[in-house]
């Protein structure tokens, strides 16, 4: 059974129909063909599937796609505009806050959230908000260094 949604995706709006039984994150990769957020562990876990929903970071392994009905979706691929990359996607390439890449787009969606909404957040603050977010790869003190260096507390020098 298909579902009528209208959602603005990365600003555009879209009206389309989606399945009832699939989530979010099918629909966004598969229908929409934003692949940034990625599928891991698929029950909310992991956070490599994070997409900002109206605004707030959220698993979107954990809807159902009709839920996106009538809300704002932004991924991974609406945050640089016209081919340049945010403060925050930059800081993290000048802080190495990435090895396979994986799990950046939900780290930097996650992280996304919390600087629109607390531009200056303590280290407390950016370590509670990348708690649902996990790397495998990297460990979490370069990633952190990059969200504090976006929102100008970096105190560690020069990034390598």
């Amino acid at each position: 059974m298909m579902y009528p949604i209208k959602v603005i995706v990365n600003g555009e709006e879209i009206s389309t129909y989606v399945p009832v039984n699939q989530t979010a994150l099918t629909v966004i990769r598969e229908q929409f063909g934003l692949t940034g957020a990625k599928p891991g562990c698929e029950a909310g876990e992991c956070g490599a599937c994070t997409v900002l929903i109206d605004g707030r970071p959220m698993n979107a392994c954990l809807m159902l796609a009709p839920e996106l009905d009538g809300k704002r979706l932004d991924t991974v691929e609406g945050l640089a505009q016209g081919g340049n990359l945010t403060k925050l996607q930059q800081k993290f390439i000048d802080h190495a806050a990435l090895q396979c890449g994986y799990c950046t787009p939900g780290f930097l969606m996650s992280a996304t959230a919390l600087l629109n909404e607390n531009p200056r957040p303590s280290r407390e603050e950016i370590v509670e908000c990348i708690g649902g977010n996990l790397c495998r790869c990297t460990g979490y003190k370069r990633i952190i260094d990059a969200i504090e260096d976006a929102a100008g507390l970096y105190e560690g020098g020069n990034p390598t």
